[in-house]
């Protein structure tokens, strides 16, 4: 085998997840894509002794933490991935192969966004979805909220506790009665009619345009984004994908794991938003370190009984 364990995808959980595993002196090969899921933004928020710094700077940090204790990290796009005798196989776009005994799955999730021009263009800078990575950043501005689901009052009540200024656009979900009554006592201003579009100007977001033509003035825009966890390169593993609900409403896909990553695919584990895609930085990290931990202990157990063996 190449590797005691193979990473695919070298974001927060994968590289804690390989860090581990490295520092208990265990082979280890991280492979990315460099498509890391936060990378629009700014700055990582809540990160404790690193709050604002840039994700790329974090990751490249990592790798560097990583490669000193013996690790590797290969740029690279895995396609396909499967069981073989005694371990995986991992088929890469260029046409290589590596070999492990065990695997540990950190590609994470796409966030898919509502269908309405301009959002993608500004995703992660003004085009926001979560008020504990950027509501502080937009406290006290005029911050609108895109409603598509019962998801967006949830996020315009939590984004009026961060500015008096909030708007919700009744866009494809009409709040209830209750619900309105509930914004209403948080300040929170409801906008019929569906939305067209945002304004931009020098590349600042300056307003949410209505179909109808109107241009209510905002310097965010909050929406709700389905996260669909890449799982179109682990098609060779069977691993089985399930949707995250609140109640009918799917929120996201997910691999479906332990809480300490272990998937019912043998020798195959699974960390960060591939399998909690809510999770932010700090809890994908810890995510990561559990599996590694988890991985090295599976890995020990095995080679204990093949010790055992060998002696009787």
């Amino acid at each position: 085998m190449d590797a005691d364990v193979v990473v695919i995808g070298g974001g927060p959980a994968g590289l804690s997840g390989a860090k581990a595993l490295a520092r208990s002196l265990r082979s280890v090969v991280v492979v990315d894509d460099d498509q890391p899921r936060n990378a629009a933004a700014d700055g990582a928020h809540n990160v404790l002794g690193n709050e604002g710094i840039p994700p790329r700077e974090l990751l490249a940090t990592g790798r560097r933490e990583l490669e000193s204790y013996g690790g590797r990290v290969l740029p690279g796009r895995v396609t396909d991935a499967r069981a073989v005798d005694g371990g995986f196989e991992v088929s890469l776009a260029d046409g290589g192969t590596l070999t492990a005994r065990r695997l540990l799955i950190a590609s994470g999730a796409v966030d898919e966004l509502p269908d309405v021009p301009g959002l993608a263009e500004r995703w992660g800078r003004d085009v926001l979805h979560c008020p504990y990575c950027h509501g502080y950043e937009v406290r006290g501005q005029a911050v609108g909220v895109l409603a598509t689901s019962p998801m967006s009052v949830h996020s315009a009540m939590m984004f009026s506790q961060l500015s008096p200024d909030v708007v919700l656009f009744a866009h494809t979900y009409a709040p209830s009665a209750e619900e309105t009554a509930s914004l209403t006592a948080r300040g929170v201003r409801v906008v019929e009619g569906r939305v067209g579009g945002v304004e931009v100007t020098d590349d600042r977001l300056t307003g949410v345009r209505l179909v109808s033509g109107e241009v209510v003035p905002r310097v965010a825009l909050v929406v709700t984004s389905f996260a669909r966890a890449r799982t179109e390169h682990l098609t060779g593993l069977g691993l089985p994908v399930e949707e995250l609900r609140m109640g009918d409403l799917v929120l996201a896909t997910k691999i479906t794991a332990e809480p300490t990553g272990r998937t019912p695919v043998p020798g195959v584990w699974v960390a960060g938003n591939s399998t909690e895609p809510m999770a932010q930085v700090v809890a994908s990290m810890g995510a990561g370190l559990m599996a590694g931990a988890q991985l090295n202990m599976d890995l020990i157990t095995e080679d204990t009984a093949r010790l055992v063996s060998a002696r009787a």
